[in-house]
């Protein structure tokens, strides 16, 4: 049996049945984890509830005795809660919560993914990739838009390092970090524009923007569509091994 073999297995013996892992770890939890610890400059509070600022990126984050609710108790006040935080007619996302919103919420989005974490992967810095910033935000939404990697908002780059390729001085590949739990950084926007697909690109930046990771003494993970299974067998090829199951949910509150 293969190591990412033997790590599904050890993720299905100890995964419950909403699909959260063993509760106490940063990354059953990793919104809330960064926005108590790493990211907490870019944390909005109501009540119990944070969320990243919505320039940044819409991830709302609950503490682990709501992440792991049932829907019996106080999920009425949760959603007001919610509700008040992002404002008549805001989104949100959540990772792990399997209840679903009240009458009038909006769901914009529902998806399983896989959770996966850097195994021994061999990273290394990548010669062409370059640095980008807030300048590069225009051009860096233009790929987002072409490729649909997932949630990309103006301030999205401040929350960490985005690397990404260049031919003949267009962006056409990138990969960068997003949320960052304790011990943690997730690899997040790993997009390469269509035209330039199977050329490695994405795997080049995965493994550059995860060596910068385990420079800092941090561990890279990442999260897939249950359903991407290529991007899944990339991961795994690159070294990452699955550790948990996880859904995604996207809301909008009643305008």
């Amino acid at each position: 049996m293969s190591g990412s073999q033997q790590s599904v297995r050890d993720t299905e013996r100890g995964e419950r049945a909403d699909g959260r892992g063993t509760a106490g770890h940063p990354l059953d939890n990793p919104a809330y984890s960064a926005l108590t610890g790493a990211h907490a400059r870019f944390a909005e509070r109501h009540g119990r509830l944070l969320r990243y600022r919505p320039d940044v990126s819409p991830w709302l984050a609950l503490p682990d005795d709501l992440a792991a609710g049932d829907g019996s108790d106080g999920d009425g006040a949760l959603w007001a809660e919610a509700a008040a935080l992002a404002g008549p007619g805001g989104s949100l996302a959540l990772a792990g919560y399997t209840v679903a919103p009240p009458a009038g919420w909006e769901i914009t989005f529902a998806a399983d993914g896989v959770q996966l974490v850097d195994a021994g992967a061999a990273t290394a810095p990548d010669p062409a990739a370059v640095r980008l910033g807030p300048a590069d935000v225009p051009e860096i939404l233009g790929l987002v838009e072409r490729t649909r990697p997932g949630p990309f908002l103006p301030r999205t780059v401040e929350m960490g390092t985005y690397l990404g390729i260049r031919h003949e001085g267009a962006l056409v590949a990138m990969a960068g970090e997003r949320m960052r739990p304790e011990g943690f950084s997730e690899i997040s926007a790993v997009c390469t524009a269509p035209e330039f697909r199977g050329r490695g690109l994405a795997a080049r930046l995965v493994l550059a923007v995860a060596d910068g990771i385990r420079a800092r003494g941090e561990t890279a993970f990442l999260h897939a569509a249950a359903d991407n299974t290529n991007a899944i067998r990339l991961y795994e090829t690159l070294g990452f091994a699955p550790r948990r199951r996880t859904r995604f949910l996207g809301v909008r509150v009643p305008a």
